[in-house]
């Protein structure tokens, strides 16, 4: 390890805001003392004065009002007292979205930062800087010059002792040498470390890009489903039971293969408890099914982050293949669904209304789909000819009067003669993704056994360890 002193000092005012990080999916701010605690969404005079920018660049009506609204919430004019909350960021998701439907796309950017300054994305002094709010746009901020000059000249003198010592240690190095040292060192640096019993001092663990590096390299290798691979390799190397974990297998590929399956397996059981309550709803069943694209089969990589591709539809959760082509998810209700999935028609089970009017509803996007096709590829590079869709509804137990087999078959009858369009209930498409993890016992029993007093389903940690077990001795 290499001891890196505190080598400068700064006035109080000088300190950046807290850094942002993410926990569980929630935004939170880190304090220097690496407590976190969540961030409440921001609303200050900077906002104001960069919302009023926005306004002025609107043209259509409808978008000055909505951006009207969010300012109203907010409620500046020399109040003190300015709103936030929840409300603030519907207001302004709605007029991000009113203002893509006018195309009115450098006011939707402009409005994307408001949202991100007001969710933490963006950090104060940055967001000040960019549209340069104070000072009449005339001065930038003479703190942060002096913040990153005092950066920059306390970065050059560090790098310049280490290069030093370096040449004495090996004086017969070349110029090759100690830039590769030195860009090691600068890779180290990112794990820099703050000891509880050196007070005012800093280390530089040495070797722990290097590991990081090759835990990146099996991750994405063995095509693990994490958001960022380099992210999460720099968590595993920097925490000594992930390594130790690591060391204990000969490849460290069975411990990222375990981590995955056992996050795939939680999120299904949390679907699965979704997709049984009489209350959930839409809402509910989308937000459970989030992030969790690997549940529809492999064909897909991903999902896309915008969701309104044509004006006036707004697709429930939109999926990419990995040729780039998009596919539609429709969600309707699961155990709420008032009205039956199928009805006896000439001695059939058939599927009722419901399911018709959902098919129809995902038919049109389709349609709207192909009649904006080179507008989608143009602006956001998703391929829409021929795009697909499945329509998650309803769930056997909606009917049990009728035997779960009759009702998967007469979906998958009806869908032998739908050509875009695949209907399924949410229980066959949590069974087919419990399937793919590997557990034999998916589908097996009905709701009220899995209801009642003992849970059908090995336990999640069980489940997984048995699993990469048999992946092992393969």
């Amino acid at each position: 390890m290499i001891p890196l002193a505190a080598m400068a000092a700064r006035p109080e005012r000088h300190l950046p805001e807290p850094i942002l990080a993410s926990t569980a999916g929630r935004e939170v701010s880190v304090s220097p003392s690496g407590e976190t605690f969540p961030m409440a969404t921001r609303s200050d005079w900077a906002l104001e004065l960069q919302l009023n920018a926005v306004k002025d660049q609107a043209t259509s009506p409808a978008t000055e009002s909505a951006i009207e609204s969010a300012l109203t919430h907010i409620g500046g004019s020399g109040s003190r007292n300015r709103r936030g909350g929840k409300q603030l960021v519907s207001l302004l998701e709605q007029a991000r979205s009113i203002a893509a439907q006018a195309e009115e796309w450098q006011v939707v950017r402009l409005l994307q930062d408001s949202l991100d300054y007001v969710e933490g994305r963006i950090l104060k002094p940055e967001f000040e800087e960019r549209y340069r709010l104070f000072q009449d746009g005339q001065q930038r901020d003479d703190i942060l010059r002096d913040y990153m000059s005092m950066i920059l000249w306390a970065g050059s003198r560090f790098v310049t002792g280490k290069a030093k010592e370096f040449l004495e240690d090996h004086p017969g190095s070349s110029a090759g040498d100690l830039l590769d040292h030195m860009s090691s060192l600068g890779q180290d640096a990112l794990f820099l470390e703050a000891l509880a019993d050196r007070p005012g001092r800093y280390t530089i663990p040495r070797g722990r890009a290097e590991t990081a590096l090759w835990i990146e390299r099996v991750i994405r290798r063995e095509r693990v489903d994490v958001d960022d691979a380099a992210v999460e390799a720099h968590r595993i190397a920097a925490s000594p039971e992930a390594l130790a974990l690591l060391a204990a297998d000969s490849d460290g590929q069975m411990v990222f293969r375990a981590a995955e399956l056992q996050r795939r397996a939680a999120g299904l059981d949390r679907l699965r408890a979704v997709a049984e309550d009489r209350t959930a709803t839409e809402h509910d069943l989308q937000a459970a099914l989030e992030g969790q694209h690997w549940i529809f089969g492999g064909r897909f990589v991903g999902e896309s982050a915008q969701r309104r591709l044509v004006p006036g539809d707004e697709i429930d959760i939109p999926l990419i293949r990995g040729d780039g082509s998009l596919h539609v998810v429709e969600l309707k209700r699961a155990m709420s669904l008032r009205n039956p999935l199928v009805k006896r028609h000439r001695g059939a089970w058939v599927p009722a209304a419901d399911v018709h009017d959902a098919v129809g509803q995902a038919i049109n996007y389709l349609v709207g789909l192909d009649e904006n096709r080179q507008k989608i590829q143009r602006e956001l590079g998703i391929e829409t000819r021929r795009a697909s869709a499945v329509v998650l509804i309803g769930h056997p137990a909606v009917q049990p009067d009728v035997p779960e087999q009759d009702i998967n078959e007469a979906l998958r009858t009806f869908n032998s003669h739908m050509s875009r369009v695949e209907v399924l209930t949410y229980k066959e498409l949590i069974d087919n993704a419990e399937r793919s993890l590997g557990s034999p016992e998916a589908g097996s029993s009905d709701i009220s056994s899995h209801a009642g007093g003992g849970d059908r389903r090995p336990s999640t940690d069980r489940r997984v360890l048995l699993m990469g077990l048999d992946r092992r001795e393969t």
